[in-house]
């Protein structure tokens, strides 16, 4: 059996990358009728920031080479790790359970939302792998970041997410769905491509939804 693990991160209730994890996430349920589903909005729910006592958990993982994630509680050793390991634990459990981690998010000045951060930095301890696991990242940018554009060098968004995903997770499968151009649903000076929008938006309806089914 399967387990899709979905996160939104968009301030939006309405938004464009809701609208595409959505999309996939019907498909996806759809195509794995018995598949496990688990659902975190990390806009409406946001998860803590991580503190010392975080950092005095993962120290431990990193001297003590700790690489089996179900020993990572071995690292808890004062009330405050204790605390820490109670926001830690859950989430960490749902990535584990999971095999496609599908990541709703919106480009937020040439990044990513403190809000999926925060959640990154929760799960995310030394030299820690998620082999063999797949992450779908849904997401909607203002302007236009594609290769070949203007503005390729400023995506800070799929790379640091790519970068994150495949260079320390070490997870092979790992796809990106974007819709471009939003903007120019609202700026008057990009009204002229708006078109252009509207086609970024059905092809990547069209992608999750195969991605989905895959």
């Amino acid at each position: 059996m399967s387990n899709l693990l979905h996160l939104d991160a968009s301030a939006r209730r309405a938004s464009f990358s809701r609208r595409l994890s959505a999309r996939y996430a019907e498909t996806w349920r759809g195509a794995n009728p018995s598949g496990g589903y688990v659902y975190r909005d990390l806009a409406a729910d946001p998860v803590p920031h991580i503190d010392e006592a975080w950092t005095e958990l993962c120290d431990h993982i990193l001297e003590h080479e700790i690489r089996d994630i179900s020993r990572y509680r071995e690292a808890v050793r004062t009330p405050a790790g204790e605390r820490a390991w109670s926001i830690v634990e859950p989430l960490l459990d749902e990535v584990v359970a999971a095999d496609v981690i599908l990541i709703g998010t919106p480009m937020y000045n040439f990044s990513i939302p403190s809000s999926l951060k925060a959640w990154l930095d929760q799960i995310t301890f030394p030299k820690m792998s998620l082999k063999g696991r797949s992450f779908v990242v849904t997401s909607a940018r203002g302007g236009a970041y594609g290769p070949g554009t203007p503005r390729e060098p400023m995506d800070h968004q799929e790379s640091f997410l790519r970068d994150f995903f495949q260079g320390h997770f070490a997870v092979e499968d790992v796809v990106f769905v974007h819709a471009e151009l939003v903007n120019s649903l609202l700026d008057p000076a990009l009204a002229h491509l708006r078109g252009k929008h509207e086609e970024s938006l059905a092809a990547a309806l069209e992608r999750v939804a195969t991605e989905a089914a895959r």
